[in-house]
């Protein structure tokens, strides 16, 4: 069965105040000598748009429900003033018994004749107090409902005017997210044929360090990706593989930032063979986990890591149908001694 996993909402911000992911150089980047600036240039590309295309999905989630409520509040308004109209043509009707009423009480004379033709003070009173009566509650009804209709008027153009200024900016991060979405495509493909050539001649470009923004994660262990789709389980057969498949797909977009899923320390870094681009971590209790088909790597060898830092960007380098993360836990740092990795995270807190 395939299983799903939404990632937390970034922080809404304007689009205009995004932080610009740029690769820092470092003392080992120099030392590899082998990566230009053109190399690490792609990878914080990719980067950067990874980040801007999320909060700019965000955003566009976001004008999108705003607008969807502010469209249901205009048509709750427009069928509040449409009651309100048949309430008052119901007055209207209300206006014409009445006067029908008082015409057929009155022995077939208007209110207003019995006044005249009243014949004494105290008849002449009555029939005024009860024709102003009932003529002030009949005017005071309609100057009710005539104010309920000019502000329920009011309300409704109100409502539909904020619906159409949402939709017109719900319109426009529409196409800044295609815009987003279309350089992204364009520098994964560009990191991708990078990757492809480190992998045929065999040689790793080198870490290349990316500026990640601040997790501040409170859990000693997490998933090895923010947003996934699982595919390949553990275990499962295939033509792909000698025997079984010995790790856990997930399906990500080339770039995708991988994330070391707990403290440890960097064992292998290579390029080549079946896995692509990979990282090998070694972990407290003698455990390891690999991460395969990357694209490009963050991390050098011995260097130490934490939970959730990025130590590469996902590819499909290797062999390789499709951009994804092959994740493995092994009790050695070779194949051979994989351990199904998403009951070994169950142990350690993450549900995938």
């Amino acid at each position: 069965m395939r299983s799903y996993r939404r990632h937390r909402l970034l922080v809404p911000v304007l689009l205009c105040a995004l932080a610009v992911l740029a690769a820092r150089p470092t003392a080992a980047d120099r030392r590899h000598g082998s990566r230009g600036a053109g190399d690490s240039g792609v990878s914080a590309e990719v980067a950067r748009l990874y980040e801007e295309a999320a909060v700019a999905t965000q955003q566009y989630e976001t004008g999108r429900k705003r607008a969807e409520a502010q469209r249901a509040r205009a048509q709750r308004a427009e069928k509040l003033l449409d009651r309100q109209r048949r309430h008052i043509a119901g007055l209207h009707e209300d206006l014409g018994r009445i006067a029908r009423a008082q015409y057929r009480g009155s022995g077939g004379l208007p209110v207003a004749a019995q006044m005249i033709l009243a014949g004494s003070p105290e008849d002449l009173m009555r029939g005024q107090h009860a024709f102003s009566q009932a003529d002030l509650a009949v005017n005071n009804a309609i100057a009710k409902s005539r104010r309920a209709e000019t502000r329920l008027a009011a309300d409704e153009a109100e409502a539909a005017a904020q619906w159409q200024a949402l939709d017109r900016r719900n319109t426009q991060l529409a196409r800044l997210k295609a815009g987003i979405e279309r350089k992204l495509e364009t520098a994964r493909t560009r990191l991708q044929r990078q990757a492809d050539a480190s992998v045929a001649a065999g040689a790793c470009r080198g870490a290349v360090r990316l500026d990640e923004p601040e997790t501040g994660f409170t859990t000693a262990w997490v998933a090895p990706v923010e947003t996934y789709e699982l595919s390949a389980s553990f275990g499962s057969g295939g033509s792909r593989w000698a025997s079984r498949h010995t790790g856990q797909d997930f399906a990500v977009p080339i770039g995708t930032p991988v994330r070391a899923v707990g403290t440890g320390r960097v064992e292998r870094v290579s390029c080549g063979g079946p896995f692509g681009i990979e990282i090998v971590l070694k972990h407290a209790g003698g455990y390891y986990t690999q991460y395969a088909h990357l694209a490009s790597v963050a991390v050098d060898q011995g260097q130490h890591v934490r939970p959730g830092q990025w130590i590469g960007q996902s590819g499909t380098t290797g062999n390789s149908t499709g951009p994804h993360l092959h994740f493995e836990t092994r009790v050695t740092p070779e194949m051979g001694s994989a351990v199904n990795p998403v009951s070994w995270l169950e142990e350690r807190g993450v549900t995938l």
